[in-house]
């Protein structure tokens, strides 16, 4: 049983894929998952996150059996081998719905539920915790504009919106969490603009969730570096996202970024022992 609040949570990503931005390809075998599942358990994960589908910029579509065949077999094996929950990154009702038959206990939706208007069912059902992401446009054009004017004001609204969407079909607001979309259909300049103000969104009353794990917005401000050598501007920007309130931080470095949170939950309790604290939402 997970207990938000009392530390920032670490999010181990599994892509069992062929076309992450980040990773495509390294553990599209399933044998090969699971141990990188395991690894990422052992190196401080909190939670371990499987995903079958890419959904970064560009992207298309992955077939619904395919995204079966590559999430599936992972999670059974890993069920019962971990201590700590496991995660189903996923926009499909049917593969929620075979994920929680096969030990997932998370739902994390890149689409808000939006996209699969069974999606909220197969979890309200299931009683999985869900991760509601916020996302402009669609995988195939989202940064292609066109982009908010007000991203603040944008991503507040339709995160509301998700909540509300799955409050109405019976899940429960303490099982809502809900992310941002760091990168998914954001000027990057934006990313950095929802990271500073992140403890707007907590305002909303739910557990904030960002995922900005070598991200373009980072590849960008470094000048281009490749994505896995982005490790230490995703250290800069998990420190932002704690210190102004996520409750969890999704991340491929797991074993530094585990370190990177406890130095900054540090930081952050000194901070609001010695001033005012602002009004993140988290831990008091």
């Amino acid at each position: 049983m997970l207990t938000l609040g009392e530390r920032t949570l670490v999010m181990g990503v599994v892509n069992v894929t062929a076309d992450s931005f980040s990773d495509g390809g390294r553990y599209l075998a399933a044998d090969a998952a699971v141990r990188h599942g395991i690894e990422l358990a052992r190196a401080g994960a909190d939670i371990v996150d499987i995903g079958g589908e890419s959904t970064r910029p560009g992207s298309r579509p992955t077939p619904v059996e395919v995204e079966l065949e590559r999430v599936i077999p992972v999670l059974k094996k890993l069920r019962g081998r971990l201590k700590v929950p496991l995660s189903i990154d996923t926009r499909r009702a049917s593969v929620a719905e075979a994920a929680a038959g096969a030990g997932a206990e998370i739902l994390n939706d890149t689409s808000g539920l939006r996209d699969d208007p069974l999606l909220a069912e197969v979890a309200r059902r299931h009683r999985l915790a869900v991760i509601l992401m916020h996302r402009r446009g669609e995988p195939e054009n989202m940064q292609k504009g066109p982009f908010a004017r007000d991203v603040m004001k944008d991503v507040r609204a339709g995160l509301a919106a998700y909540a509300r969407r799955a409050e109405d079909a019976g899940i429960l607001r303490s099982r809502i969490m809900l992310d941002p979309g760091i990168g998914f259909g954001k000027r990057f300049p934006q990313n950095f603009e929802l990271l500073a103000r992140l403890a707007d969104l907590a305002e909303l009353g739910y557990p904030i969730v960002v995922g900005p794990s070598r991200k373009g917005f980072i590849g960008h401000a470094l000048g281009g570096v490749p994505a896995r050598q982005r490790a230490w501007g995703t250290a800069a920007a998990v420190t932002a996202a704690i210190l102004n309130g996520a409750h969890v931080v999704r991340v491929h470095d797991v074993a530094e970024m585990a370190q990177v949170a406890r130095v900054a939950d540090e930081l952050l309790a000194a901070f609001r022992r010695s001033t005012t604290p602002r009004r993140s939402g988290k831990r008091g």
